[in-house]
């Protein structure tokens, strides 16, 4: 069987493309030129050089498969063109999803996120749970809401479309890295002298892309599945973290209010004065002040979703990023 994959050059993306090969599949991956591809570099999966905002490129390598997985998205809390992260996370959708129905696919699946996942105070959040457009926090979260509605529209109009929603994947293969994955990077080195109160939901990357091929296989079109694992709070992951590595947790506690007023700082000095990424993305900081805790049963219950131990996702993530230079070498 021959499948498209998109973002094969990010995480999860690099993840699926390389389980789906280890399965037997035929994979193309869309890549951009000049774009780095380590994730796939050393498989079989045929590069297939355009861009998802080109409709030309995208018809060309959805061409003769007959499944597409959409994982690629603009995944950051800061970017120097907004409007791009629209564009990239919305119109690149509607354009895949558009050269999946015209080529008459069998199955798509597009990767979306548990920042679309409406939140409950009284409990963990589903599927199910009403969101609240107005609360929705940043570019990111906005265009993925946005992104998801087109995919549900054309599951409405009959494309055989299964939304997946990802917590907060963690293991190799994180090349940019991903917000997530910086705070591995941070804490390996030494750069993460305390903590706020918040938590999520962590997830093993390969589960994650375990979870995209059942849900292409099992998944009901125009559902969403929440693919996790456990409920942590940050602390909980450094605490984790410093019996994976013999490296010291951070102890001290930062108020929120504190925290906040050093990423407006820091938003101001290095992004707007200086251009770049900062430190303390005020976008994920806001996104933290509440815990993103869910309910991933759904995804257990009918797909099979596999829910491996944290412990062994994060010791992988470790040595990867200790292999490839992100961090000091160690014992982990």
């Amino acid at each position: 069987m021959k499948v498209l994959v998109t973002g094969a050059t990010g995480f999860i993306g690099g993840n699926l493309a390389r389980l789906l090969i280890r399965q037997g599949y035929n994979v193309r991956a869309l890549v951009r030129p000049g774009s780095d591809a380590l994730t796939i570099n050393d498989t079989n999966v045929e590069q297939t050089p355009g861009d998802i905002l080109d409709r030309e490129s995208v018809a060309r390598a959805v061409n003769g498969c007959e499944a597409v997985f959409h994982c690629a998205a603009a995944y950051t809390f800061w970017s120097h063109d907004p409007a791009l992260v629209h564009r990239t996370n919305v119109e690149g959708t509607r354009t895949v999803l558009d050269a999946a129905l015209r080529e008459g696919v069998s199955r798509v699946v597009y990767t979306s996120t548990v920042s679309t996942v409406g939140y409950s105070a009284s409990g963990h959040a589903n599927e199910e749970s009403p969101v609240d457009v107005g609360h929705l926090v940043g570019h990111y979260k906005k265009s993925k809401y946005k992104a998801e509605r087109v995919a549900l529209d054309m599951a409405s109009s009959g494309l055989p479309v299964v939304i997946v929603n990802p917590t907060a994947p963690v293991g190799p293969w994180d090349v940019k890295p991903t917000p997530t994955g910086r705070i591995l990077v941070d804490f390996l080195c030494g750069r993460i002298p305390a903590y706020v109160a918040t938590g999520l939901n962590v997830v093993d990357v390969e589960d994650v892309a375990t979870g995209h091929i059942l849900a292409m296989e099992k998944g009901v079109p125009g559902r969403r599945y929440l693919l996790g694992n456990r409920n942590m709070t940050l602390k909980e992951l450094f605490t984790m973290l410093q019996t994976l590595t013999g490296l010291p947790a951070p102890r001290l506690r930062l108020p929120y209010w504190l925290a906040l007023g050093a990423a407006c700082i820091d938003q101001v000095v290095e992004g707007n004065l200086l251009g770049r990424e900062p430190r303390i993305p005020l976008e994920g900081l806001r996104i933290a002040k509440s815990p993103m805790y869910v309910d991933c049963g759904k995804a257990v219950r009918e797909l099979g979703q596999p829910q491996n131990p944290l412990e062994g996702a994060l010791e992988k993530a470790v040595r990867w990023f200790r292999d490839h230079g992100y961090a000091p070498a160690g014992v982990a």
